[in-house]
């Protein structure tokens, strides 16, 4: 399960599918070169994204 305190890039190692959600929601992190020290959390708050709608996009990602 992803969660909002996971590392960005600990997320796209883990979860390479998960990429397009991260791309769909202005999210450049596989191009971030602090993506491996940058809590998702973190990240989304940002970029001005909601952080629990792409919690669920990613977790509905990374099952598919």
């Amino acid at each position: 399960m992803i969660t909002k305190d996971m590392r960005i890039g600990e997320i796209i190692r883990q979860h390479p599918e998960t990429l397009k959600v991260f791309e769909k929601n202005g999210l450049d992190c596989f191009e971030c070169q602090i993506a491996d020290f940058e809590e998702l959390e973190h990240g989304a708050g940002v970029h001005k994204v909601d952080v629990e709608r792409l919690l669920l996009e990613l977790n509905l990602a990374a099952k598919s």
